[in-house]
């Protein structure tokens, strides 16, 4: 397998994308040293990122035996990797106790920093959380030393889109009072309080405790 073709298959694996959407959106938000992990620049550095492992495959290794995840953390800048978990969690905690996932969203979904730097544009990672699971949180959660707003999608109990929403506070006064009417005839066995800010964060069923 040529170096090209090594590089289309790596793009197609989970662990690698939500490492570079993470590395794409510090160097989106902060610059360098944060690297520029957009296709062109990786595909135009493999060698710089990625040399052990293409040695590797021209010894007749196989693509789908190496650990392109890895991999791509050499570009990791020292010593500010040391914030990289802080600043681009992988997951957030939410009130309930349950750690979710951020989905982070490709480096070229962002604005062209090099281009534009004070006017680039930054796409939101995303919490995809049930939205019981939220009571109590007063306001939206920020990463990225608080300079980028993660884009709630707020669930049913049966896990499909509800609400979206960057700015919780605003949605619990506005959006969630017609949501709770909506909802709470279909879901009668979730908690749907009048007062989600004073209400404990559920996970269960109202007849489990949760």
């Amino acid at each position: 397998m040529s170096s090209h073709a090594a590089f289309l298959h790596v793009q197609r694996l989970a662990g690698f994308a939500q490492l570079r959407g993470r590395l794409g959106l510090l160097h989106a938000v902060l610059g360098a040293p944060w690297p520029d992990v957009r296709f062109t620049a990786l595909e135009s550095g493999l060698a710089e990122w990625c040399h052990g492992e293409l040695t590797r495959m021209a010894a007749g290794a196989s693509a789908a035996g190496i650990d392109w995840t890895s991999a791509l953390r050499n570009l990791l800048p020292w010593p500010e990797a040391g914030r990289f978990d802080e600043l681009a969690p992988e997951r957030i905690e939410v009130p309930s106790g349950s750690t979710v996932r951020l989905r982070y969203p490709a480096p070229e979904d962002h604005g062209d920093r090099d281009a534009d730097t004070a006017g680039a544009e930054i796409a939101a990672p995303v919490l995809a959380v049930k939205l019981q699971e939220c009571f109590g949180w007063q306001a939206s959660p920020v990463i990225c030393d608080g300079r980028v707003p993660v884009l709630m999608h707020l669930l049913s109990p049966a896990g499909r889109p509800m609400a979206v929403t960057a700015d919780l506070a605003s949605f619990w006064q506005q959006g969630y009072p017609g949501v709770r009417a909506e909802n709470r005839g279909r879901y009668i066995k979730h908690p749907w309080p009048e007062d989600p800010l004073t209400a404990p964060p559920a996970r269960g069923t109202k007849r489990s405790g949760r």
